[in-house]
């Protein structure tokens, strides 16, 4: 059988087909109709009044600003943001265990947690899924996940893809990925040259391992005979460990930007970074000026029983660990000791947890676990 690639439905509800015959190419029209209906509820309740124009487009259409009551945030000199990512192998977790309301969360948080690094507001969200087969009801649950996301987010999931492709993906098998945009005034990006010495770590907790390093965890998985079923007592919790896993990455974006809202003339701020391939070691490190360290004191917080559990199981050494989870650490700021507090306060009461992780010393653009 010969055939070349499928795609099988925009959101916006048109159909598209490339192939021979739709029967030699595994291709259902019905179940991509079906799909594109599930979806279009899911996208409407992510949209603001920015979002112009009808459904059923080649592209959606997203007003930045204009000078109307309805717009409290107009720029003045507005920088757009842009970032990519995907969800790595978190998916297959997702579609052994049957899991698909969750994955979408995943996927927007690894966009717009990298954006606000940059001080940006998340604006507008695309998302593209590869597939082996559509069936409605499940990718209507990927993109329930990314709506749910995209709310969490404060941004409004525009459009995306969903492309049927048998001859690449295996039965059962789905990739999941996204592409964010978003809007920062010039003057309030986020430049890590601002990092002083003296100033204060700060971290908010994860919600579990979030979506990097799961080739590892699988690969323990496999070699200790573990089972995504079964409740271990031992991480004294009554989910399953694939339960556990599929846990959403935490979305941190509507925090962070109402603290940034809160500061229109000052910046306490100097830089921040996502915690995610790389641990703390390798994103923190991506914001530090060449001539300064950060010193994170490991014992501030309690790194959640999960990692150990994984540890031990797999024979992981310590350093392999920080430099490959988050260790419940999720996200980081660096800010001015005299806003410390502050910031702390503000962000506990939006819901986050926040350890003081350490201090920026002198040094060489490096982090250092104490």
């Amino acid at each position: 059988m010969w055939a070349i690639r499928v795609h099988c439905h925009h959101y916006d509800g048109r159909v598209h087909r490339v192939g021979l015959t739709y029967a030699n190419t595994g291709v259902d029209i019905d179940a991509g109709e079906r799909a594109a209906e599930l979806i279009r509820g899911h996208m409407r309740r992510t949209y603001g009044p920015r979002v112009m124009g009808p459904q059923g487009g080649f592209a959606g259409m997203f007003r930045l600003d204009y000078n109307e009551k309805i717009f409290r945030r107009n720029y003045r000199d507005p920088v757009l943001v842009a970032c990519t990512d995907g969800v790595g192998t978190k998916v297959k977790i997702a579609a052994q265990m049957g899991i698909y309301d969750t994955i979408g969360q995943d996927c927007v948080a690894m966009n717009v947690n990298d954006m606000i690094v940059q001080g940006a507001e998340p604006l507008l969200f695309l998302d593209y899924i590869g597939i082996h087969e559509v069936a409605p009801e499940q990718t209507a649950l990927l993109v329930k996940g990314v709506a749910d996301g995209c709310e969490q987010a404060g941004c409004a999931l525009l459009g995306g893809e969903t492309a049927e492709m048998p001859d690449v993906y295996a039965p059962g098998d789905f990739d999941l990925a996204g592409f964010a945009v978003g809007v920062v005034e010039l003057k309030r990006a986020i430049d890590p040259q601002r990092v002083e010495k003296g100033d204060v770590i700060l971290g908010l907790a994860s919600s579990g391992v979030h979506s990097n390093g799961f080739t590892l965890l699988r690969a323990i998985v496999d070699q200790a005979g573990l089972d995504y079923e079964q409740i271990y007592p031992e991480l004294a919790s009554d989910q399953t460990l694939g339960e556990l896993l599929l846990e959403p990455t935490r979305i941190y974006a509507q925090q962070i930007c109402q603290v940034f809202r809160a500061y229109r003339v000052k910046k306490p701020i100097g830089a921040m970074a996502h915690i995610t391939g790389g641990g703390l070691p390798g994103n923190v490190a991506r914001v530090l000026p060449a001539n300064l360290n950060a010193k994170i004191e490991t014992r501030s917080w309690t790194v959640p029983g999960l990692f150990g559990f994984f540890q031990h199981h797999g024979d992981i050494d310590t350093n392999e660990m920080w430099r490959v989870f988050n260790m419940g650490i999720g996200y980081v700021l660096i800010v001015r000791p005299h806003f410390a507090e502050t910031i702390r306060d503000r962000l506990q009461r939006l819901g986050e947890q926040v350890h003081p992780l350490g201090r920026i010393v002198s040094g060489s653009g490096k982090v250092i676990l104490a």
